[in-house]
């Protein structure tokens, strides 16, 4: 197995700018791998592919505003503008806020550098350098305690919402709310579980009419995963380690669904990296948070899911790896290929594909 193995050629237009108008308006692949057949559907009828018992498992993750623009003053450098993504809190001590993030250009933030911001209701300096450019930035309100905004009143004022890089435009007020799940609950990632994004209230309801139930997991998605598999050996590329929890009622409708017969459908790679790392994590119904980096490639012995419903992906990435390592990667690239002869929508804000 190569990464050479894992690459198709994908013409730029075919790579979605913006969400199609309605949610559940982007077609669905559905790819069958006991038939070995393709169907070509619309989200929407979804629910007609879906039996009694089926348990559709997503993650109810939120966006963080995650992207922010600041200045950095004459006196710390030159006045000029950088851009930040947070990726995760760190420890503090209130009422500082201290988070780990990225930096453009970050060969200008030191030690101590300060960041001003167009609400100067909190400020910001550099409290420390980490490995492959990561600053550790402090915030700091600038009003006394409870004189000000909090800091998610702050941030949702001023953070942007981080689109992938290619998506090739800024963001704009709708992404507010298509780039979020309709029941995201639990904030912490820096890119959405695009899969997710397609469904709406009225395909989960149609879901529930077939028989078929839902239930929610959390992974925080980090930005590794727009990261690019580099090694021609797969085996040494490492995946950035992401908090997940499976919640005690999610346990008991998995293993509910098991049981009586139902299949398990992992709503995105999320849920999927997600569910399987629980169970080699010998499958803990307490509900706590721990983390995976778990790297899904074949060969891979799937011990939960029965199906999932995913996105297309990067070519050579870490995301295309997962869905031939449960389809087999003759099969989705023959998949990729044809979605893109028949004009199928790419990545983020693309189309999605059904695999049972």
């Amino acid at each position: 197995m190569k990464l050479s193995d894992f690459d198709y050629h994908l013409p730029p237009e075919r790579i979605a700018q913006h969400p199609a108008a309605e949610r559940d308006a982007s077609r669905l692949m559905v790819v069958d791998r006991g038939a070995g057949t393709l169907h070509h559907v619309h989200f929407r009828d979804l629910p007609s592919f879906l039996r009694p018992g089926d348990l559709l498992v997503a993650n109810d993750t939120r966006v963080l505003p995650a992207r922010l623009f600041a200045r950095v003053a004459r006196e710390a450098g030159g006045d000029r503008e950088v851009e930040v993504l947070l990726l995760r809190e760190e420890p503090s001590v209130p009422p500082l806020r201290i988070w780990s993030a990225l930096a453009r250009p970050a060969r200008v933030l030191h030690e101590g550098t300060p960041l001003a911001f167009h609400d100067p209701s909190w400020r910001a300096k550099v409290h420390a350098r980490g490995e492959r450019g990561v600053r550790r930035i402090a915030f700091q309100p600038a009003a006394s305690e409870g004189e000000g905004p909090t800091f998610e009143a702050w941030l949702s004022r001023v953070g942007h919402i981080p689109l992938p890089p290619y998506i090739e435009r800024p963001d704009e007020p709708e992404d507010r709310e298509r780039y979020q799940t309709v029941f995201a609950r639990e904030t912490g990632s820096v890119a959405a579980p695009t899969a997710g994004l397609h469904f709406t209230n009225a395909t989960l309801e149609a879901a529930r009419a077939r028989g078929a139930s839902f239930t929610t997991v959390t992974l925080h998605v980090g930005p590794g995963t727009f990261r690019p598999v580099t090694t021609e050996n797969p085996d040494e590329h490492v995946l950035d380690p992401e908090p997940y929890c499976v919640p005690p009622a999610t346990a008991a409708a998995i293993r509910a669904a098991k049981q009586s017969g139902g299949r398990v459908i992992a709503v995105g790679t999320t849920s999927v990296r997600t569910l399987e790392s629980w169970v080699l994590d010998a499958m803990p119904d307490d509900g706590a948070w721990r983390e995976t980096n778990l790297f899904v490639r074949p060969p891979f012995e799937f011990r939960v899911i029965d199906a999932m419903i995913t996105n297309f992906h990067l070519p050579r990435s870490s995301l295309l790896f997962l869905v031939s390592a449960f389809a087999g990667r003759e099969r989705m690239l023959e998949a990729y290929a044809t979605a893109v002869r028949e004009g199928y929508r790419f990545y983020s804000y693309g189309d999605a594909m059904l695999i049972v």
